[in-house]
């Protein structure tokens, strides 16, 4: 039994490693990286392996850090937008009902001042009908009569 555990392992390691070998040839064969590594940046990087590594661990390191940030700024922008809507839905909501408010004081007051204005006409109605009779009306006239006539009398002839 110990003797088949190592062989099973070097087995699944070659398989690993065969594994390993089709993935890096496929990536090499990509017509992506093909064009980089033609790039002056890529052969750069081909001439000196360590500043390959640094620049991948860095790159593989600053993907969080920049993901956080991406993410916080993403975040905050949903949450100024929904705060401006929600401020705005507060300032229209207080400006409607300060409206609303000044219209129903300008209700009863437009009720006072309609019926202060129907009173003050019905008592100076009465005043001067007090005042002046209609039968003494300043004109002389009797309300709804029709200016009186001269009689004519017709003549008789001598």
């Amino acid at each position: 039994m110990a003797k088949e555990e190592p062989l099973s392992t070097s087995k699944d390691l070659k398989e690993l490693q065969k594994k390993l070998s089709l993935l890096v040839e496929s990536i090499q064969n990509n017509s992506k990286v093909i064009a980089f590594m033609k790039s002056p940046v890529g052969q750069y990087l081909d001439r000196h392996p360590f500043m390959a590594l640094t620049v991948l661990v860095f790159v593989a390191l600053s993907a969080i850090p920049v993901g956080f940030f991406l993410l916080i700024v993403v975040l905050t922008s949903l949450a100024a937008f929904v705060g401006v809507i929600l401020l705005e839905g507060l300032v229209i909501s207080v400006g409607g009902l300060s409206l609303l408010c000044v219209l129903c004081g300008l209700s009863f007051v437009s009720l006072a001042v309609s019926g202060t204005i129907i009173v003050s006409y019905v008592v100076a109605s009465s005043l001067l009908n007090y005042w002046f009779p209609p039968s003494q009306s300043p004109l002389g006239l009797w309300r709804g009569s029709t200016c009186p006539l001269p009689s004519v009398t017709p003549r008789s002839h001598p």
